[in-house]
């Protein structure tokens, strides 16, 4: 099996930094946009899609900050991570994806995720 690489995504964001990382932290802030239905218990999140359940636990997060959670089926050094910075010049809110794939599934992958993040956007009303 190859080795799966990070890659990273940016989205400007039109929102404050707090309102943001409720959506990507909690349960029913990520039920809003990231699955159908989102639990937790202990620092694991369960995720459901269509019937099918995935677990991730939380390894690090720093509030209005970031989150890194590790999908509990996939190797410790794989995670994804969101982080949210503020860009310099224009100080606008900015959300940074971080997630790991096989080189090929690169592309499909970022794919996925801008269409998480339109709905994110949409749920936010911020697009």
């Amino acid at each position: 099996m190859s080795k799966k690489q990070l890659y990273i995504l940016e989205y400007p964001v039109r929102c404050s930094a707090s309102i943001l990382y409720e959506f990507l932290s909690t349960p029913a802030g990520l039920q809003e946009w990231f699955a159908d239905k989102v639990d937790e218990r202990d620092n694991v999140f369960s995720f459901s899609w269509d019937g099918s359940v995935e677990k991730a636990e939380v390894l690090e997060h720093e509030d209005d900050k970031f989150i890194r959670y590790h999908w509990l089926h996939l190797p410790k050094t794989e995670y994804f991570e969101f982080k949210i910075e503020k860009a310099e010049i224009t100080n606008q809110t900015i959300l940074v994806i971080k997630d790991f794939a096989e080189k090929n599934d690169i592309k499909d992958q970022s794919q996925l995720w801008e269409y998480q993040i339109k709905e994110l956007f949409h749920r936010l009303g911020s697009n």
